[in-house]
């Protein structure tokens, strides 16, 4: 694992992503929330798409988790779910690259391990992150023989909709890190510097933290939100 890579340990990433249909969609928005989380103390970035990362590595030096989200109409996968997305992010070469990694099937009927062994037969050098929900979805992205093992999915598919990340003293990812061979990135819902702490105490890896910090349309609801009761 190379030097960038290792200066993620017991550190924040931030999220700085904006869909086309959010206020601050754009890739020069996006880089300089990259910059701004930079000067906050982020030591990495995760980020949408080639053009966003494009910018964010032109203003930073600081290493990315890459992701494409894009809709395919046979399939719920929409985080980096077909070869397309995994070509595209390799144009910009980011440090990791994340896919989803839960059970469901990828577009075309793809099942996760025909994809990943693809994916890694053609990129054999590079770094790969499992975006999973359940316990049993990170024990089998290890066994692949994904580079990170993420939360990041935990509560936003079928299998997981009742289920939080920080429940029982985050119990899920104390489960995954207890169980699995490579490292974990604690993802999802981590919304206060308190839990960032936790999980890293907990023994993540890493911490990403993404729509507290850089989706003010959210943060603001929560304050309007409060005054309305």
């Amino acid at each position: 694992m190379n030097e960038r890579v290792e200066s993620l340990k017991g550190k924040l990433i931030v999220s700085c992503q904006a869909l086309p249909h959010e206020p601050l969609h754009s890739s020069f928005i996006m880089g300089r929330m990259a910059l701004a989380a930079k000067e906050g103390g982020a030591v990495g970035i995760r980020a949408n798409t080639k053009e966003d990362i494009r910018e964010i590595q032109s203003l930073t030096d600081l290493p990315v988790i890459g992701i494409v989200k894009r809709d395919y109409e046979d399939s719920r996968v929409y985080i980096t779910p077909t070869m397309k997305e995994i070509e595209e992010l390799m144009e910009v070469r980011p440090e990791i690259i994340a896919m989803d990694a839960t059970i469901s099937v990828r577009p075309g009927g793809k099942t996760l391990d025909e994809f990943f062994c693809e994916v890694k037969q053609r990129y054999p050098e590079q770094l790969f992150m499992a975006d999973c929900s359940t316990v049993e979805e990170a024990f089998h992205a290890d066994e692949l023989g994904f580079d990170f093992i993420g939360t990041t999915m935990v509560g936003y598919t079928e299998q997981s909709k009742n289920d939080r990340i920080e429940e029982n003293d985050f119990e899920i990812l104390r489960k995954i890190v207890a169980n699995v061979k490579h490292r974990v990135i604690a993802e999802g819902n981590i919304n206060t510097p308190e839990k960032a702490r936790r999980v890293i105490e907990l023994g993540a890896f890493s911490v990403v933290v993404g729509s507290i910090i850089t989706r003010p349309q959210l943060i603001t609801k929560s304050f309007a939100d409060a005054l309305m009761n």
